[in-house]
């Protein structure tokens, strides 16, 4: 897994801290992009039915020559499948060209169904049961649809991959997975472009630490414990992203990048759906 650490999910196995998001990268494109990523370093691969590049991800794993159980695999269940959930996790195994996955998430909670993805996380289970996943786990979930799953099912997800970045800090949720064992992922780990990476305030603790504002804000979500996966297509970016296990921000460099200004990228999952 070269210089990045693994964490430990809350059954037993194990995650690269680092991993290489594939989120608007074309199932095309997708494979020379990935296939320099393996090459960087990179073990960990986060996809999803709903990007469409799940086929692409398969063929640059297979055409790297890196075995596949040195790679983690994590893909997600789409939005309109909750109720075929078995059925759409067959469908991904078979486009990334495996027999099994090392985590599937629920990609979002689809508040406009109610329970259904109770019933969705319970075919998870039979599929983690089965071994042909090696986790499961969840994504933009809030803290009231965590409490429904823990009551009403009988495995903890092992994740919450959420969105999460400096000015949208999710202290609240990642303490509530944190208390239940759940490990905090984090997407727009960097802001999507929307001005975090022209922060002065966040340029200054950039050079002290001899870095890009990139690279200080990735190790700000590895020094918080969050498992963190960049997305880039260019090469130099790819391996500079990789390149945040050999320094380390103070205290006072990490409240201050906590502090910068900020909000919400994305959809809330409490309401919206896609």
């Amino acid at each position: 897994m070269g210089n990045v650490p693994n964490l430990t999910l809350n059954n037993g196995v194990q995650i690269p801290q680092l991993g290489f998001g594939v989120w608007q990268v074309s199932s095309d494109e997708i494979v020379d992009a990935l296939r320099v990523a393996l090459e960087t370093g990179y073990r960990h691969v986060d996809t999803a039915a709903a990007y469409g590049n799940e086929q692409g991800v398969g063929q640059a794993i297979r055409d790297s020559g890196v075995p596949r159980e040195d790679i983690f695999i994590t893909t997600k269940l789409a939005n309109p499948d909750h109720a075929r959930a078995r059925e759409a996790f067959e469908t991904s195994l078979q486009n990334l060209g495996v027999d099994h996955v090392d985590l599937y998430l629920i990609h979002w909670p689809r508040p406009d169904r109610g329970d259904l993805y109770v019933e969705a996380w319970r075919e998870l289970e039979k599929v983690l049961a089965e071994g042909r996943a090696r986790a499961i786990g969840v994504s933009n979930f809030h803290q009231a649809q965590l409490f429904n799953l823990l009551e009403k099912t009988d495995v903890t997800p092992a994740v919450n991959q959420i969105e999460l970045h400096p000015g949208f800090n999710q202290d609240e949720l990642r303490a509530f997975n944190a208390e239940h064992g759940i490990l905090t992922e984090a997407w727009s780990p960097i802001g999507q472009g929307q001005g975090l990476l022209e922060e002065p305030a966040l340029a200054k603790i950039a050079d002290e630490v001899g870095r890009t504002p990139a690279q200080t804000v990735l190790r700000w979500h590895v020094q918080l414990g969050n498992i963190v996966f960049p997305k880039s297509v260019t090469p130099s970016r790819i391996k500079e992203n990789f390149e945040v296990f050999d320094f380390e921000l103070t205290d006072a460099q990490m409240d201050a990048i906590s502090a910068l200004p900020g909000h919400r990228i994305g959809g809330n999952p409490e309401k919206d759906f896609f």
